[in-house]
């Protein structure tokens, strides 16, 4: 999940770096329905109603994933609104409790307050963020351009992304 609503985000480059460099058995889904959600509202989200449907489509695709790789930028020292607002939608979700997630920062300067509110977030919502998975430093959007080929940065994308694969595999019902 890319936390950006712009076109050619560096943090859409930096998750398709990943998804390039994950092992073939990996399948990779970019969920890229981020500014279709609509605004959190409860009331469309109450007891034996059903979601909006770009709402349910969302939840399905995260229930049905294996684990999750979120990459945002920081906006202000904080997370994008957009973002948040999917996280809205996602916190009556109880399927995804215990999800591992694993988070980027293709912020060019920082990240670090998006980053802490976001784990924040994940971890209220009692998702299981993977902190060996997850990539604190930015990755210098010189490095991306339009698409990451610095080799020291898909050294340590291939090691976060065979990190959050085994932190799913054990996570999975035996």
């Amino acid at each position: 999940i890319s936390g950006s609503l712009r076109k050619h985000s560096s943090n859409a480059a930096l998750l398709r770096a990943a998804a390039r460099v994950a092992p073939d058995e990996a399948r990779i889904v970019m969920y890229e329905g981020l500014g279709e959600l609509p605004h959190f509202n409860p009331d469309l989200d109450a007891e034996g109603t059903a979601p909006p449907s770009a709402v349910a489509e969302l939840r399905d695709l995260l229930i049905g994933a294996g684990a999750i790789l979120i990459s945002s930028p920081e906006y202000a020292h904080g997370v994008p609104g957009a973002f948040k607002n999917m996280l809205d939608w996602l916190v009556s979700t109880g399927e995804l409790v215990g999800k591992p997630v694993a988070l980027l920062n293709a912020s060019p300067v920082g990240g670090e307050y998006a980053q802490a509110s976001i784990v924040e977030t994940l971890r209220t919502m009692n998702w299981n963020v993977v902190d060996d998975a997850s990539l604190i430093q930015p990755f210098v959007r010189a490095k991306i351009r339009r698409e990451l080929e610095d080799e020291e940065s898909l050294h340590m994308l291939r090691n976060a992304i065979a990190t959050l694969i085994r932190s799913a595999i054990n996570a999975a019902p035996q």
